[in-house]
């Protein structure tokens, strides 16, 4: 059997969630398998009952068969409808382990075309909007855009990749989530990778991670997507200005120095959410 190791690994895994508790991991491995070789096929326990605790992580041989298994999407299994999603490692950032359609690209060239970000991520999916932010005092595009898909999936599997090259730059791919957004996932105390309705644990000064024990910090331990909104947090994730500080660098007050003067979409003020490289000065 081919196991998928190392880099490889982030690009062939898959996280699949609301699972049946009649579901095992011969099962969800067989199920799987219609879309190419399965390495790797865990089930996440809760280690007192040795019960499912109702998710698992799927890891495929080749990454072409994780692609045919979102594009079958949704999948039931054992007459249970789940929710699968790539997983992302939890060192990324933790804006990752929200689902959205629209993703911010910085450090683009000022001179790039609509047509060349079509041509670069249109391989990941139906594009349906593209926003070139125009600088009014200088007339000039600014080094970023944002990106809607049509489906989260694509964003994911732009993500996961994290750099491209764009029109000769070297860009870099985030999520576009807004304060607010990641706020309201801490404030509910629901991850997005858990069972519906399932109410994660306060965040303690160092956060509490979703599903702990693993690489991609889907646990109950400190290096799940919690990290930093405790009081004492020593990596927070939000700020006053917008986004916070694990997005100070390096880019900055790039949508909120944008066409709205000062107050963009992913920030109450005029910092912008993803620092300064890319902001004002252009």
């Amino acid at each position: 059997m081919s196991v998928t190791t190392g880099d490889d690994e982030k690009f062939s895994k898959l996280f699949v969630a609301r699972l049946s508790t009649d579901t095992t991991e011969e099962s969800l491995k067989l199920y799987f398998e219609q879309f190419g070789e399965v390495a790797k096929c865990v089930i996440v326990k809760n280690p007192s009952t040795n019960q499912s605790k109702g998710f698992a992580f799927v890891t495929f041989a080749k990454p072409e068969s994780l692609n045919q298994a979102q594009k079958a999407r949704p999948h039931t299994i054992d007459n249970r409808t789940v929710d699968c999603k790539r997983a992302i490692p939890q060192d990324e950032a933790p804006e990752n382990k929200i689902t959205v359609n629209k993703m911010f690209v910085g450090g683009m060239s000022e001179d790039t075309t609509e047509e060349q970000i079509v041509e670069k991520f249109s391989p990941y999916g139906n594009i349906e909007k593209i926003d070139l932010i125009k600088d009014k005092s200088t007339g000039k595009y600014k080094r970023f855009c944002f990106v809607t898909f049509n489906d989260h999936d694509s964003v994911d599997q732009c993500v996961i990749h994290k750099h491209f090259n764009l029109a000769g730059k070297k860009v870099e791919v985030k999520k576009a989530v807004s304060k607010d957004e990641l706020l309201a996932a801490a404030n509910r105390g629901i991850t997005p990778y858990a069972p519906q309705g399932t109410r994660m644990p306060t965040p303690t000064s160092y956060g509490r991670g979703v599903y702990s024990g693993s690489s991609y910090g889907y646990g109950d331990g400190s290096s799940g997507w919690y990290q930093g909104f405790g009081p004492g947090g020593n990596n927070r994730i939000y700020s006053d200005d917008g986004f916070g500080n694990s997005f100070n660098s390096p880019y900055g007050e790039a949508y909120g120095g944008g066409p709205t003067r000062g107050r963009g979409i992913y920030t109450p003020r005029g910092a912008g959410p993803y620092g300064g490289t890319y902001g004002s000065q252009w």
